[in-house]
């Protein structure tokens, strides 16, 4: 984790829940052999925005879908009900933050959340 990250306003309940979707999809997205899941955190060159990514190297997004992906009821899982990333994606914006889909080559997807950082004394 990047030791520079300062302390961020956030709702602990609700970042808890983007956390817990996000690796819920990674996990379901991977190999149980094979898989593999990171989390890591950084900041961006100005200090303005901390960012936190989720990385696997699961079977990845099909292309067009990507665009897609924070739509509610939009899910590529025969279980799922397509609202979990419709709901991430809702309380980043709360938090005033953006979430972000890529691929992760050569295989697997990386979902980034930003968020602002607060101005410091």
């Amino acid at each position: 984790p990047a030791a520079d990250i300062p302390k961020l306003m956030l709702d602990p309940e609700q970042i808890r829940r983007v956390m817990v979707n996000l690796l819920d999809n990674a996990v379901a997205a991977v190999d149980g052999k094979t898989g593999r899941i990171e989390i890591r955190t950084s900041r961006d060159g100005n200090g303005r925005i901390a960012r936190m990514e989720v990385a696997d190297n699961g079977c990845g997004i099909p292309p067009g879908y990507q665009v897609k992906m924070f739509e509610p009821y939009f899910s590529t899982k025969r279980s799922g009900t397509g609202l979990g990333l419709a709901i991430v994606n809702s309380i980043v914006a709360d938090h005033h933050g953006r979430v972000s889909v890529a691929d992760n080559p050569p295989r697997g997807t990386i979902v980034t959340v930003e968020l602002p950082v607060p101005e410091q004394p």
